[in-house]
């Protein structure tokens, strides 16, 4: 259905409308996002991760910036927000932020924005149909997007080749993690399923709990406390940021940290990492080089199809890092099933009346067992008298 179809419920004004949310980060404006806004974003080919973050904040509207979906690859995210009937309208161009104000009320009409009945930009409106049709144009990119991934990876080994080989670059760090489990958390729409999952076997072995960024956040609404935060800084609230744990910030190679300042400004200590990798990467290989015995990431991507998806810059860099960790990483999902699978409480009530029966039935056939067992109920009424007369 288009946009120009539809129509709030006492607007007099065509399409839909609602306060303007932008920030060029997506997760930063996630956070500020409440039900029936319209984000303004600024995203080339639009992930399924970023896109299920979106979902539930529950715009009304996304008006993108840049192109949805580019045609490298068949990105998800255009798909996930047409299914849940969130009007999409993109390649608008990078003036929308000057454009619109943060705040504004503004209507979204058909490919174009609104203040009232001033036009403010416009785009392209996507739909089921449009998104369709793109999607299948995207897949002929799929080749030269793999190529370009493999030109990737060699590029970043051969600058950080010193850091993945022989742990170059790594920093210390006060938190313990030799021989210890870890688990690395990353901010995704699945965080709360899988931390729930994870539950019997953070009680069983106590973990480290690093959070990268939002993760750090999301461990703390599961109800855990951060041994380790690892990150840009730019998606994690004050309050966690200052509840302990030790910080690490994502760097770049020449050492400039952006969010070091903010968290100097908390008061908070923190080492740097520089490196070219992700943020999340950067948490894995700090993980490793202090010999963890088992990581355990919860909300990340971990095969080729969702390197590509996510369609940011550093994924090969996720691929090698992967590499070096080998066997020694497993998905949180994986844990979570192995523990499901671990005898319940209810089963071993079961086995325990099961037992009782057993020890009963076995003295009600012996000689002895009687005599114990009748004399067991004369004492038991001799109890149950003295109750009901201590009653009367």
């Amino acid at each position: 259905m288009k946009l120009a179809t539809l129509r709030r419920r006492g607007d007099t004004l065509p399409g839909v409308s609602g306060v303007a949310r932008l920030d060029r980060r997506t997760s930063r404006l996630a956070g500020r996002l409440n039900p029936g806004d319209i984000a303004i974003i600024d995203h080339v080919d639009l992930d399924r991760v970023v896109a299920e973050t979106l979902v539930r904040a529950k715009p009304v509207a996304v008006v993108n910036a840049q192109p949805s979906i580019s045609g490298r690859y068949p990105n998800l995210g255009p798909e996930l927000l047409a299914a849940h009937g969130i009007v999409l309208v993109d390649n608008v161009g990078a003036e929308v932020f000057a454009a619109v104000k943060e705040g504004a009320r503004i209507r979204v009409d058909g490919d174009t924005v609104y203040a009232g009945e001033a036009e403010l930009v416009s785009g392209t409106e996507q739909d089921a149909q449009s998104i369709e049709a793109l999607m299948l144009e995207a897949k002929t990119g799929l080749s030269a997007q793999l190529e370009a991934f493999a030109v990737d990876a060699g590029e970043f080994l051969g600058r950080e080749r010193s850091m993945l080989l022989e742990g170059v670059g790594i920093p210390e760090i006060r938190t313990r993690l030799a021989r210890r489990h870890v688990v690395v958390v990353v901010r995704a729409p699945s965080n709360a399923a899988e931390l729930r999952s994870l539950r019997h076997y953070i009680r069983e072995f106590k973990p480290v709990l690093v959070g990268v960024d939002g993760g750090a956040d999301a461990l703390v609404d599961a109800g855990h406390r951060p041994h380790l935060i690892v990150g840009d800084m730019d998606a994690v609230s004050d309050s966690t940021l200052t509840s302990g744990a030790e910080v690490v910030v994502h760097a770049h190679p020449d050492g400039r940290a952006p969010g070091l300042l903010r968290v100097q400004d908390l008061g908070v200590e923190a080492v740097t990492f520089p490196t070219t990798g992700t943020s999340e990467d950067a948490a894995l290989l700090l993980a490793d080089e202090h010999d963890a015995e088992l990581i355990v990431s919860v909300g990340s991507h971990n095969n080729l199809t969702e390197f590509l998806d996510r369609g940011r810059d550093g994924m090969a860099s996720s691929f090698l890092t992967r590499l070096r960790l080998g066997s020694r990483l497993v998905d949180a999902r994986s844990v979570g099933h192995l523990y499901r699978s671990r005898i319940t409480a209810a089963a071993l009530l079961l086995l325990v009346i099961a037992a009782f029966v057993a020890i009963v039935a076995a003295l009600a056939v012996s000689d002895t067992g009687r005599t114990y067992l009748s004399g067991l109920g004369t004492d038991w009424d001799h109890v149950v008298n003295h109750v009901k007369d201590a009653f009367s």
